[in-house]
């Protein structure tokens, strides 16, 4: 259990952040907490448990006076500016919006027959998704023996007709990372290729900041980080995120039309500043999320099974009864990640509240047969 002021933070820090979803958008249609009571345990898409910092309650509200206007160009040039200070770029290397899937259409656009995309599988596979009706394929890489980004076979798949290479880091669903050295060379070397594209949608999940990609971004590279204020930023609902590119991509991109204002939300970018500023939060969502994984990795370690070294907001293990743990949770009302073949028994649990951590070591330990083999 966790006990006061484990983890740097108290145990009505943990009171706070269990009733925080209920509370952190007060804006009409919300459910109450009273509705929501006999819903699901949401332990299957990595969403933030915590909710958003209290401060994109009150920038939401902000813009109901406004709704009844189109959004402006200046708003989005705000917001593009608030990013290109937080990641050292310059203003028009960055894109506002879930940038992924038309990405894939851009790129897909660009090459006769739409070429492929190299990628690592099992994966997040947005992007990839995208450019097949432009005849983009995909090009899959299986992870290492440590379920980590394989980089040297991911290099060694770049050819002549490539659109990219798209790799997540920390990787979905395995939450593994690559050491720093290897990962700086793989970027090096990849970009002189093909464009490199980096989701980093759980990075602030730990202290990664100083492995992000943006570093050879600044320094010339040809390379396109994306991240998305749908996970550690609490904003899963309301679709929003941003890449950061070489300004002539970036330039490409918005000229076909993606982070145009027609395109977006006034209060998805109202949000998604309120959101950004508010990093001493992020920090406690980090500490809530540590917490919470440090817990169910002890429960699986104490059972003796396999599992990786995630760095996100998720457990990924392996065990001879996966496809029971994953009947026996469906039983329990509790939403748990899907088989990501060919790895069918291993198993991803996202990190939840306290008691939706303790549902989730409950499923383990008590899931029948479970602890066999």
């Amino acid at each position: 259990m966790i006990g006061e002021g484990q983890g740097g933070f108290t145990r009505r820090d943990w009171l706070a952040a269990s009733g925080m979803v209920a509370a952190a958008v007060a804006v009409p249609g919300t459910c109450s907490a009273k509705a929501t009571a006999a819903a699901p345990i949401r332990l299957n898409l990595n969403e933030s448990a915590f909710g958003p910092s209290p401060k994109v309650a009150k920038a939401i509200e902000a813009t109901l006076g406004n709704i009844a206007r189109y959004v402006d160009q200046t708003e989005v040039d705000a917001l593009a500016g608030q990013i290109a200070r937080i990641e050292g770029v310059a203003p028009e290397q960055v894109v506002i919006g879930e940038v992924l899937e038309p990405l894939g259409l851009y790129l897909a656009r660009q090459r006769p027959g739409g070429g492929n995309v190299v990628y690592s599988a099992p994966g997040y596979t947005a992007l990839v998704d995208a450019a097949a009706p432009l005849g983009g394929v995909g090009k899959p890489v299986p992870l290492n023996a440590r379920l980590e980004n394989d980089l040297p076979a991911l290099l060694a798949a770049i050819d002549e007709r490539t659109l990219a290479v798209n790799l997540v880091n920390p990787h979905n669903p395995s939450g593994t990372v690559n050491d720093a050295v290897s990962f700086d060379r793989f970027l090096v070397e990849s970009a002189k290729r093909t464009l490199v594209v980096v989701d980093e949608a759980y990075l602030e999940y730990d202290d990664l900041a100083a492995r992000s990609a943006i570093r050879q971004l600044r320094a010339g590279a040809n390379v396109l980080v994306f991240r998305t204020l749908a996970k550690a930023y609490g904003l899963a609902g309301l679709s929003i995120g941003y890449a950061v590119a070489p300004a002539e991509l970036a330039k490409g991109l918005r000229d076909a039309g993606i982070g145009a204002p027609h395109s977006l939300s006034r209060i998805n970018l109202g949000a998604a500043s309120a959101a950004l500023t508010d990093q001493a939060y992020i920090a406690r969502v980090r500490d809530w999320t540590h917490a919470g994984r440090r817990r169910l990795e002890q429960a699986i370690d104490a059972l003796g099974f396999e599992r990786t070294d995630s760095r996100a907001n998720f457990v990924y293990f392996r065990t001879p009864a996966a496809d029971a743990l994953r009947a026996e949770a469906a039983k329990r009302d509790i939403r748990i990640g899907r088989a990501f073949a060919p790895l069918g028994d291993w198993v991803r649990i996202t990190v939840g509240t306290p008691k939706e951590v303790d549902a989730a070591i409950g499923l383990i330990r008590e899931t029948p047969h479970v602890t066999a083999g």
